[in-house]
C-alpha cells in the first residue's frame, strides 16, 4: 500500500517536471518564444516573491473564505432539501426537470444582479459558491435518500422503528456515499466560483489580484497566481478526497483504502 503511494507520488512529481520543462522549452527557444508568455522559471521566481508579501495571503484567504462558506452552506441546504425531496416520490418527480434544468446553469449569469444587489464584497462571493454548489447536491442527496433499498426500510418498520429512526438509521447512511461524491464533485467548483467572483465581479480574492496582474500587464505575476490556483485545486481536492474516505470508513468501497 505504501509503496504504491510512494510510486503515484514519484509518477506524479515526474509529470509536474515534464510539464515545466515543456513549458520553458516553449517559451524560451520554442514556438512562444516571441509570445508574451513568461517561462517556467520566470513565472516560478514571480511566485517566490509573491509568497514572501503578506498581500497574496490575504488574498488567498478571502478565497478560500469564500469557497468553504459558500460549500459548507450549500452542503447544508443541498442535504436538508435533497433529504424532504428523496423521501416523497411525488416531490422527487416534480422537481426532477426543473433541478436538472437548473444544474448546468453558471451562477456567474446572476453575476451582475448580485453585484448590485451585495455590492464587490466576500458576501456576494458566497452566495455565488453557494448558488453554484447547492443545486448538485440536491439533486444527489434527493437520489440517495429515494434508491434506499425499501426492504432495509420495511425491515426497519418490522422492528418497531419510528419514522425519524429510519431516516437517521437507514436513509441517511444509504444516501451517504451520494452526498460525499456531490460535495467531493463540489469543492472544486467552490474554489472556481470564488475566483471568478473577484476576476469578474471585484471581489476580493485572488481572482481581483489576477484582474490587477492582468491590467497591469505583469505577465511573470499572473501565471504566479495561475500557480497558486492550481496548488489551492490540488489541496481542496485532496481534502474534499480525504474527508469523503473518513466519513465512508465503512462502506466497501472505501474501506480499504483507509489506513
Amino acid at each position: 500500500m505504501r509503496a504504491s503511494r510512494t510510486l503515484q507520488l514519484v509518477i506524479g512529481a515526474g509529470g509536474v517536471l515534464a510539464a515545466l520543462t515543456v513549458w520553458q522549452a516553449a517559451a524560451s527557444i520554442g514556438p512562444l518564444a516571441d509570445a508574451p508568455l513568461p517561462s517556467a522559471s520566470e513565472a516560478l521566481a514571480a511566485l517566490g516573491a509573491l509568497v514572501r508579501t503578506p498581500e497574496v495571503w490575504v488574498a488567498t484567504g478571502d478565497t478560500l473564505v469564500m469557497a468553504l462558506t459558500g460549500l459548507a452552506l450549500a452542503t447544508v441546504a443541498g442535504v436538508v432539501l435533497g433529504i424532504g425531496i428523496g423521501v416523497s416520490p411525488l416531490a422527487l418527480h416534480a422537481t426532477r426537470v426543473p433541478l436538472e434544468f437548473l444544474k448546468p446553469i453558471p451562477p456567474i449569469v446572476i453575476l451582475p444582479i448580485v453585484v448590485l444587489v451585495l455590492g464587490p464584497t466576500a458576501g456576494m462571493g458566497i452566495f455565488l459558491v453557494f448558488i453554484g454548489c447547492c443545486v448538485s447536491i440536491v439533486v444527489q442527496t434527493s437520489a440517495g435518500v429515494f434508491d434506499t433499498d425499501p426492504v432495509a426500510r420495511a425491515t426497519g418498520r418490522s422492528y418497531g422503528l419510528r419514522p425519524t429512526e429510519i431516516l437517521g438509521r437507514i436513509v441517511l447512511p444509504s444516501a451517504l456515499p451520494y452526498i460525499g461524491t456531490a460535495v467531493r464533485v463540489a469543492a472544486p467548483t467552490a474554489l472556481i466560483v470564488a475566483v471568478v467572483a473577484g476576476l469578474l465581479g471585484g471581489g476580493p480574492g485572488l481572482g481581483q489580484s489576477l484582474l490587477l496582474a492582468q491590467i497591469t500587464g505583469n505577465q511573470a505575476q499572473l501565471f504566479a497566481y495561475v500557480l497558486i490556483l492550481g496548488v489551492l485545486g490540488l489541496l481542496v481536492q485532496g481534502l474534499s478526497q480525504w474527508a469523503e474516505r473518513r466519513l465512508l470508513h465503512w462502506h466497501p468501497q472505501y474501506r480499504k483504502q483507509v489506513v
